[in-house]
């Protein structure tokens, strides 16, 4: 495999380490379920990293890109879906009381976290516009999933040093009203986020 890891890298820190949907809905999950919530939310994530890696290297992805209709549909679908999730996380905030926040489930489960990166437009243009550069001539499964290892472990990082800064800052900081804060804004962000991506990829 002629795999160009080192050009990949400045590639990826960018779209990364910038928040996004991932980084919202983890963060949100550190908060509500603790480190319980928050791999719960990074393994949803990674699931959907790697299954984008999958359909580009088998060609799915190009035959969904080429037809306006069916990426459109999914562009709206994927909308709709993150703004289900920001509403819910906005309203997680709005109703936060310390008996809720020891009883609350997590935030966001596997499969939401999953589905939450596989059908988020600019997940499927990254993969297919810029990651398809550095998976070498050919770029077959194999490539696009050594890339994939590579986004997964710097976001993991990333995204792990954050929240467990957020985690631990709930022993000091009144927790209702943290949780407040981080769900409103955080259910805020995803909303801008989904609109963004919609008017714009």
């Amino acid at each position: 495999m002629d795999i160009n890891l080192l050009g990949f890298m400045p590639a990826l820190l960018p779209v990364a380490l910038s928040p996004g949907a991932s980084f919202t809905l983890v963060m949100g999950s550190a908060l509500a379920g603790g480190r319980k919530g928050l791999f719960s939310t990074l393994a949803g994530t990674a699931l959907g990293i790697y299954t984008h890696a999958m359909l580009i290297g088998f060609g799915i992805t190009a035959v969904l890109v080429s037809s306006p209709a069916l990426f459109s549909l999914l562009k709206i679908a994927g909308t709709v879906y993150l703004l289900w999730l920001g509403g819910m996380l906005m309203r997680s905030g709005f109703h936060a009381s310390r008996a809720r926040i020891e009883h609350s489930p997590h935030a966001v489960t596997v499969k939401q976290a999953w589905l939450a990166n596989v059908i988020n437009p600019k997940a499927i243009i990254f993969y297919l516009t810029v990651v398809s550069q550095f998976a070498g001539i050919g770029g077959g499964v194999a490539s696009y999933l050594t890339l994939a290892t590579v986004h997964v472990m710097v976001m993991s990082l990333w995204l792990i040093t954050l929240s467990q800064a957020l985690v631990f800052s709930t022993q000091k900081a009144d927790p209702v009203r943290l949780k407040k804060y981080v769900n409103i804004s955080g259910g805020l962000l995803l909303i801008v986020f989904s609109l963004h991506s919609l008017l714009h990829s």
